[in-house]
């Protein structure tokens, strides 16, 4: 089996609009951080020193948030109420694993530019590639925003869904979307500028905000989706259980058997 990184990473250095503070404590301030720790919590001396080399662990501190890198959002990202069963959005730790272990299907939407593209748009690549994407399949969109990750660009300048379109997809029953850009929808900008130039409420985020209607998860940001076949592939993006979570990261992968 030939594993695909579909992840891209969390790195503090590259640019976030929220950005990442990644504070690392070597081995040796892990031991003097975990001597400190036995003196206050446990009222216990331990010399530091004693330790090979005098050092302990190392120790990661990230702040970020749940949509910072390859990450899935959970229903209740979306919204506080829904159109469907209870009326309640499930959060991230309370999704259905089936759903983030599924045959992939690759749609590639790259030269469409900055907006939208919509179910015109899907089903010319449906009949290109020869497959309607069915139930319980992952859908993922090429769009080449991958290419401007780590820059502001990534944040300005993709492709994004439509109302349309993305009822389009689940309508088919699938229920994971997902895409290399930083978001399914347009860029914040443009959407602005087309509500602004038509007062038309359609075009305010209805990728996310057809979640309130119709109960799906999108996989954003990845990565490498040039390596990963059109048809034949299945990817897991199983997100981190983040307790009441509305979103979570994930290493998603795609699994291409030999």
């Amino acid at each position: 089996m030939r594993i695909i990184d579909l992840s891209s990473p969390v790195d503090a250095a590259a640019y976030e609009p929220d950005p990442v503070v990644h504070e690392v404590l070597s081995p040796r301030e892990g031991a003097l951080h975990m001597a400190a720790e036995m003196r206050a919590h446990f009222d216990v001396e331990f010399d530091p020193d004693d330790l090979p080399d005098g050092e302990f662990l190392s120790l990661d501190r990230l702040t970020l948030t749940s949509h910072t890198g390859t990450h899935v959002d959970a229903p209740s990202h979306y919204g506080s109420r829904t159109r469907y069963g209870d009326g309640v959005p499930r959060h991230i730790d309370a999704m259905p694993l089936e759903w983030f272990l599924a045959p992939a299907v690759k749609l590639d939407l790259t030269g469409h530019g900055t907006g939208v593209v919509g179910a015109v748009e899907l089903e010319k690549e449906f009949a290109r590639i020869g497959h309607t994407p069915g139930e319980g399949e992952i859908v993922v969109l090429d769009t080449g925003a991958a290419a401007l990750a780590g820059t502001p660009a990534y944040f300005t300048d993709f492709t994004g869904l439509d109302r349309h379109g993305t009822e389009l997809l689940l309508d088919l029953g699938v229920r994971v979307i997902g895409t290399d850009a930083f978001s399914l929808d347009a860029p914040f900008t443009d959407i602005i500028a087309r509500y602004r130039e038509t007062g038309d409420r359609e075009v305010l985020w209805p990728a996310h905000l057809a979640g309130r209607g119709r109960e799906y998860c999108q996989l954003e940001r990845l990565a490498n989706l040039d390596e990963l076949p059109v048809l034949g592939a299945r990817i897991a993006c199983f997100p981190v259980k983040i307790a009441g979570g509305g979103a979570g990261w994930t290493r998603a992968v795609g699994l291409l058997d030999d």
